[in-house]
């Protein structure tokens, strides 16, 4: 299973298997850099990935943030080049929870602004795989 924390500039990967219930972070995708769809089509392919699990940006009061349609994008983008169910799943505060925990372990700026969206995309999927098994 593949997690994915959309944003403008960065994509957050996560990894889990459901078998053992954990989410564990994999990468932050540079979308200037790499086309974030290309990228998550190779991890399907090489990890054997069944799911994609995508965060949508819901706002505290539970309707759609304003980051949703270029979340939409990317899921009909993820949904036309996979052959794997591609699913949405609320991410709401997922980066301001890893944002926190980084800072909490003394994490400097710079490598909190290169890991922080793969500890959104764990703390997503990780909330996914506990909804399933309730």
């Amino acid at each position: 299973m593949l997690g994915v924390d959309p944003g403008a500039r960065r994509v957050g990967l996560a990894l889990a298997d459901e078998a053992s219930g954990v989410a564990v972070p994999l990468e932050v995708v540079d979308v200037a850099a790499t086309d974030p769809v290309a990228r998550i089509a190779r991890l399907v392919a090489e990890r054997d990935v069944t799911l994609v699990v995508v965060g949508r940006p819901v706002g505290l009061r539970g309707r759609d943030g304003p980051a949703v349609s270029q979340q939409q994008e990317l899921v009909a983008r993820l949904r036309a080049r996979l052959d794997v169910e591609v699913t949405e799943f609320d991410e709401r505060l997922t980066t301001a929870a890893a944002e926190r925990s980084l800072r909490a372990a003394g994490a400097p700026r710079s490598a909190r602004r290169r890991v922080v969206d793969a500890l959104a995309a764990q703390t997503m999927l990780q909330g996914f795989l506990d909804r399933r098994k309730a």
